[in-house]
């Protein structure tokens, strides 16, 4: 299992966010400083409040503005998979983070969430990723 530690400047409107991508939360994981969002069965997003997150490290939080602290890939199942995410993501108040990368074998776009946070979302054709 994966768990990817993301701090949040306001957690229900994060929350919100990534309802409206159709993603679910594990309650059982979440409570007022934390919300645990479910990617898959086996990957995790640990949304953590600032001051959640500022307790699990001795360094300074990320200006998402100015520092690139992290980018997250997730695969989609098709190119219509692609848009249809990174759409929702961009009508619920993401932004662009890169431009379309599309070739023969390989679809992706990508969106900064309400928090800055980068993430790409690739389609790669099942033909060449098994050479």
């Amino acid at each position: 299992m994966i768990f990817v530690n993301l701090s949040v400047k306001d957690l229900d409107r994060s929350k919100k966010f990534f309802s409206e991508l159709g993603y679910s939360f594990k309650p059982q994981f979440s409570d007022e400083n934390s919300a645990c969002l479910v990617i898959s069965d086996t990957i995790y997003a640990m949304l953590l409040t600032e001051e959640s997150f500022a307790a699990l490290t001795k360094k300074q939080i990320a200006d998402t503005s100015t520092h690139q602290e992290t980018l997250i890939g997730l695969s989609a199942d098709s190119r219509q998979a692609v848009d249809e995410l990174v759409d929702r993501a961009l009508a619920a108040g993401g932004t662009p983070a890169g431009e379309t990368v599309d070739t023969e074998t390989m679809y992706d776009r990508s969106f900064r969430d309400l928090d800055g946070h980068h993430w790409e979302i690739t389609w790669i054709d099942p033909a060449a990723a098994q050479g």
